[in-house]
């Protein structure tokens, strides 16, 4: 077993030569140059410590006869539950408060925030984690819990979730918490032109991938005062900086930069996922991955080409989400 600190990239991939299997995170992009080294080097099977495979040619690999296997559920309550922290931190603003009372300053002027209690909340995508965020913002008692999904599920119906358009949902959620998966009918879903539907002083909160949101309309929005805060623990262009130590380093990306000085935006480094459970999962899931591969079983961690089909954000077709879903499930 080779340990490689260096991140993956066309100038790294070599240093897999003579290794029948990788082992991948979620900012160690699998493309086209990347994959054509991986198959001169003898590379049969690409283990993803990850849930999200977006940053995987899943098409490429398999024409490389590559098999690729995921961490289909690791702990989703680890990334919901981060989802709530990033709120309540914002309508609390408790790093403000917090970064105060370091100084010795009890003043609480500036700190006002607000209730969840009656507002309406809206969930971009139920899936596995975005229904647990649900149950948990529900015992808030909003005014109302909309979402959207292709696949609308019956227990979040029966616990009183409104289902809706994008656009519905866009409009008239005081806070929107995004949790559909990164896919090329899903980019920059939270747009120049979704933002300015939104209602004035939305929060919003990202947990799932960065590409999801467009960064610089996402500082447009918070400079002309459409967006009340914003948490994110992902950033689109994230690989440049996230899992490292950048303290000594001027940061080039003006745009994250400047995201990194409002007081109503909170970024944490893609730490959703970490806590003990769920490390103790990926690990667990992998080594599984890798023993089914050796023996040939398969156990529905594989991932398989999808066929990409073209739709508008507003109405995400269920043939696309349908054909991710089976990516996934190795169907």
């Amino acid at each position: 077993v080779k340990m490689i600190k260096a991140q993956l990239s066309p100038e790294t991939a070599e240093l897999a030569n003579g290794c029948e299997a990788v082992c991948i995170f979620v900012n160690d992009h699998c493309n086209e140059d990347v994959l054509s080294i991986f198959q001169s080097c003898g590379v049969k099977l690409i283990l993803l410590r990850s849930a999200g495979f977006n940053h995987v040619d899943v098409n490429l690999a398999a024409e490389y006869g590559m098999n690729c296997r995921r961490v289909p559920v690791y702990s989703p309550y680890a990334v919901a539950e981060m989802a709530i922290a990033l709120l309540m931190g914002l309508v609390r603003k408790i790093p403000k408060a917090y970064n105060r009372v370091r100084e010795h300053n009890f003043a609480i002027g500036g700190l006002e925030g607000f209730d969840i209690r009656g507002k309406t909340i809206g969930i971009l995508g139920t899936g596995n984690i975005g229904r647990i965020a649900a149950k948990i913002l529900n015992g808030f008692s909003p005014g109302r819990l909309l979402g959207y999904d292709v696949y609308p599920h019956d227990d979040m119906k029966n616990m009183g979730m409104e289902y809706c358009s994008i656009e519905e949902l866009i409009s008239q959620s005081d806070i929107i918490s995004v949790h559909v998966p990164l896919l090329p009918e899903t980019y920059h879903i939270i747009g120049k032109e979704n933002i300015a539907k939104m209602k004035d002083g939305v929060v919003i909160v990202n947990v799932s991938r960065g590409g999801l949101v467009d960064a610089e309309a996402l500082e447009d929005g918070l400079k002309s005062g459409k967006i009340g805060g914003v948490g994110m623990d992902v950033y689109e262009n994230e690989q440049s900086y996230f899992f490292k130590d950048c303290s000594d380093q001027i940061l080039t990306d003006d745009v994250l930069a400047r995201l990194l000085t409002y007081n109503n935006v909170i970024i944490t480094a893609h730490q959703a996922f970490l806590t003990k459970e769920a490390l103790q999962t990926i690990g667990e899931t992998t080594a599984q991955n890798l023993k089914d591969f050796i023996s040939g079983t398969s156990s529905g961690n594989e991932l398989k080409p999808i066929v990409k089909r073209a739709s508008s954000h507003g109405n995400l077709t269920k043939e696309a989400m349908a054909a991710a879903s089976a990516a996934a499930k190795g169907e």
